[in-house]
């Protein structure tokens, strides 16, 4: 009798803030060479008005729709909804903070950071000033030049909602700390990592996913068989 052969998880890759799922392009061909499926997102934050809530209902519509388990890979901004859509999502077997914010119920992004609130009328977030230097500071300069014409303003709301479910708390993680993020320090997210089960590194600055998609790959392969073991 031949042994039934049991498919990996599918990953699910949720995009950082001004961001949207184009960032994942690189990534996806280094997967399929692991043979490992990726699907994306892109969450109403980026260019729009919206806060965590309508962000959550994306990721949760996607999860739905994905047969079998998943690994959710979640980056920078990105954390903060998947935190609050996994929870309760039975078919989620792991979730991967890249670089991401891995906050618990009642903690924010400007709270993390110790920001007040911007008054009322200050609706998106512009675009960082120098966002290759922040953002891509190791990805060749043509790719990174494309990268920053598709960045979008981010809802100032997306930073100020709180989590309301930590999903993290009942779903096996893994933090992947980036050593040389210009974004967000790595003595920060140091400090989120030791809310996951399991923490990796990459030397790669905050977009490892354009800059080392191969390496950022295999780390991800290892993981994702090691949730459906």
């Amino acid at each position: 009798m031949i042994p039934e052969v049991i498919a990996p998880p599918t990953l699910l890759l949720v995009h950082g803030a001004w961001h949207g799922g184009w960032c994942w392009d690189r990534l996806r061909v280094a997967l399929d060479g692991e043979a490992l499926r990726a699907c994306t997102v892109d969450l109403p934050s980026a260019g729009g008005r919206s806060g965590i809530a309508e962000d959550v209902h994306v990721i949760r519509e996607a999860l739905a729709a994905i047969d079998g388990p998943v690994v959710v890979v979640a980056h920078s901004y990105g954390g903060i909804p998947v935190t609050q859509a996994i929870a309760g999502a039975h078919n989620v077997v792991h979730v991967v903070y890249l670089a991401a914010f891995q906050l618990d119920v009642g903690e924010s992004l400007f709270g993390f950071y110790g920001v007040p609130a911007p008054p009322p009328s200050e609706v998106t977030q512009a675009i960082p000033d120098d966002p290759i230097t922040q953002f891509y500071a190791d990805v060749p300069s043509p790719e990174a030049e494309r990268a920053v014409e598709r960045l979008l303003p981010q809802s100032v709301q997306s930073f100020t909602d709180t989590v309301e479910r930590s999903g993290w708390r009942d779903i096996p993680s893994t933090y992947i700390v980036c050593e040389n993020d210009q974004a967000f320090p790595a003595e920060r997210q140091e400090t989120l990592a030791v809310r996951s089960d399991e923490i990796h590194r990459l030397a790669s600055s905050h977009s490892p996913f354009l800059s080392l998609p191969q390496d950022l790959a295999i780390l991800l392969s290892k993981i994702t068989l090691g949730a459906s073991s």
